[in-house]
């Protein structure tokens, strides 16, 4: 696997205040049903929704299916709640022959007001898998469109 220094184009400072400049992947509203016994939002459902966000964007660079292999560096730096809108936003860090390191921030908006904050992010590990669900090499990298 490719180390991390080997960014895409699409990366974000983690010293950025705010989201990142860019669409997120997921949106979701955060429901009773997601609560744990306390009644915030259960941190599994949270790294559902980002496994998820991360597995899209696994899947779009490898044309194909592809499985979680690990997730590394997983931080909840404050909570959500029930209503809360939770953006998912996921970019490409790192690939090797078949793997591809993904990195996922969860920003949290309660739904009556116009302010974001970071919730959590971790650093999802995917590998491209074939039809015989082993390990595939990814394939080339698409040429960007041309615009005119």
């Amino acid at each position: 696997m490719a180390n991390e220094s080997e960014q895409s184009s699409e990366t974000h400072s983690d010293a950025e205040p705010g989201p990142p400049d860019r669409s997120p992947v997921i949106r979701a509203i955060a429901m009773p049903a997601d609560t744990n016994p306390a009644g915030d939002i259960f941190g599994g459902w949270l790294m559902a929704q980002m496994d998820l966000a991360a597995g899209n964007v696994a899947a779009r660079r490898a044309r194909g299916r592809c499985a979680t292999v690990t997730v590394e560096g997983m931080t909840f730096l404050s909570p959500v709640f029930v209503g809360d809108e939770v953006s998912l936003y996921a970019w490409l860090v790192s690939e090797g022959r078949t793997s591809m390191r993904v990195k996922v921030e969860a920003w949290r908006r309660y739904r009556e007001e116009e302010a974001v904050n970071k919730v959590t992010e971790a650093l999802f590990v995917f590998v491209a898998i074939g039809k015989d669900r082993k390990p595939t090499p990814l394939p080339p990298r698409l040429a960007a469109p041309e615009t005119k």
